[in-house]
C-alpha cells in the first residue's frame, strides 16, 4: 500500500514541488498519474523510492515510513518497488537474458533462481524468443518489454513505470499499456505516471490528476 498524509515537499531553491498532497493506492491497484510538466509527479515518484523525504507529512510503503526511514533500510524498499524508466536504461553490452538476470544477480540471487525466473519473465512480456539479442537489436517497444521484464524479475510488489510510452508510437503505446494491465492482473500494484491523456482515456482505471503540487482529481474513467 501506498499512502501520503499532508505531504509536502520544499526544495532548497525555494520552490515547493508538493503542497498538501493526500492519497491512498490499495494494493493490487492500477492508478495512472497523470499531470503537466512541472506538475510534482517526478517528486511524487522520487519520495515512493525513498530517493527524497517529505518536507513534512507522511509517506508509507509497502509498510516502509519514508519520513523516518533509515539509510540502511532504502535497498529493502526499493526491493518491493520496481521502476520503469522512459528512457529504459538498458545495459548495451549485455544480452536480453542478462540485462535481467543482472537485476537478480544484484540482489544476490542465487544462479539456480536466475536460471528458472529469467525465461518465465522473458516469456511473460513476448521476449522468450530474443533472450541473445542485444538491446541495440531490438525495436523501441521491444526494449520498453525488456525495462518492464528488469522492473518485474525481482518480483515487487509495486511497480512504477514513469512515461513508458513517452519514445513509442500509438500502437505500441497501447501494447505496452495493455502488458502493464496484464502484469497488474497477476497482483502486482501499479502506478503509471504519463502526460498522454487520450492514452489514458482508452483503459477503466483510477486516474489521480496532479497541478502545481495539488491533488485537483481522483477519479475512475468510466465511473
Amino acid at each position: 500500500m501506498i499512502t501520503f498524509q499532508n505531504v509536502t515537499k520544499s526544495y532548497s531553491v525555494g520552490n515547493t514541488a508538493l503542497n498538501g498532497v493526500s492519497m491512498q493506492i490499495e494494493d493490487g491497484e492500477f492508478v495512472f498519474l497523470v499531470g503537466p510538466s512541472g506538475s510534482g509527479k517526478s517528486t511524487i515518484i522520487r519520495l515512493i523510492t525513498g530517493e527524497l523525504k517529505p518536507s513534512t507529512g507522511h509517506v508509507q510503503v509497502n509498510g516502509y515510513s519514508l519520513d523516518t526511514i533509515r539509510r540502511s533500510e532504502v535497498p529493502y524498499l526499493r526491493r518491493t518497488v520496481g521502476v520503469v524508466f522512459q528512457d529504459f536504461r538498458l545495459i548495451a553490452n549485455k544480452s536480453v537474458y542478462d540485462n535481467v538476470a543482472f537485476a537478480m544477480r544484484v540482489i544476490g540471487a542465487r544462479e539456480r533462481e536466475i536460471r528458472e525466473r529469467v525465461p518465465y519473465v522473458l516469456n511473460l512480456v513476448g521476449l522468450g524468443n530474443k533472450s541473445r539479442r542485444l538491446p541495440g537489436e531490438l525495436s523501441g517497444g521491444e526494449q520498453q518489454r525488456l525495462a518492464i521484464a528488469r522492473a518485474l524479475v525481482n518480483n515487487p510488489s509495486t511497480i512504477i513505470a514513469d512515461e513508458p510510452t513517452g519514445n513509442l508510437d500509438p500502437a505500441r503505446s497501447y501494447e505496452i499499456m495493455s502488458l502493464l494491465q496484464e502484469i497488474n492482473r497477476l497482483g502486482t500494484t501499479m502506478l503509471v505516471v504519463t502526460h498522454e491523456m487520450d492514452l489514458v482515456q482508452r483503459f477503466s482505471n483510477r486516474v489521480i490528476e496532479i497541478n502545481d503540487g495539488l491533488i485537483v482529481s481522483d477519479r475512475v474513467n468510466g465511473a
